[in-house]
């Protein structure tokens, strides 16, 4: 299996964000739920690509999976694109015709995806559509769905903030409170 060029990196800049393993999100749950309306397909997916799995933040239209084992993920693949991916076809696409998901019981035959980047550039997952039958996504709909990876990164991002607002903040009031202690002894 191909790994991007930089994957140390990119881990480290998956890790900081704290979301792996994290509970079921109302907020991007929501935005699964919206891309599954916005193009009509049955599944939408938020996923985030570990160093041997592929894990879902949310799933709309799929339930009982919460990951998949990293190779041989669409989503490992999507990853290495700078913009996003569209297969039509899976099962007539030499690049998908033999993963399990498209050969297999799921039957998967469309799959598009929009690279969840960093703005340090590192991809970190995608927000994908899935469907069981052949499709095409437009110009329009492609960047469409680029702008919904840019919301889940925005929400990812405001959230790295808030941790590291509240982490300073604890920071200055241990100094307070330490310095408050020094002068009653005092």
């Amino acid at each position: 299996m191909e790994m991007p060029k930089n994957e140390t990196e990119r881990l480290n800049a998956l890790k900081r964000y704290e979301i792996l393993d994290t509970p079921p999100d109302g907020s991007f749950d929501r935005i699964t739920s919206l891309a599954s309306k916005m193009f009509n397909v049955p599944i939408a997916i938020i996923t985030l690509v570990d160093s041997d799995r592929i894990w879902f933040k949310s799933a709309h239209g799929l339930t009982g999976v919460e990951q998949l084992v990293r190779e041989p993920g669409l989503c490992a693949s999507a990853i290495m694109a700078e913009d996003v991916t569209v297969v039509e076809d899976a099962k007539n696409d030499e690049r998908t015709a033999t993963n399990s998901l498209v050969s297999g019981d799921f039957g998967l035959s469309f799959y598009a995806a929009a690279p969840l980047k960093t703005k340090d550039g590192f991809n970190l997952g995608t927000v994908c559509l899935i469907d069981k039958k052949p499709r095409q996504l437009s110009r329009d709909e492609e960047s469409m769905l680029s702008d919904l990876s840019g919301i889940v990164m925005d929400e990812m991002e405001l959230r790295l903030a808030a941790r590291k607002t509240a982490f300073k903040s604890e920071q200055r009031i241990a100094q307070l409170e330490k310095e408050v202690k020094k002068y009653q002894q005092n």
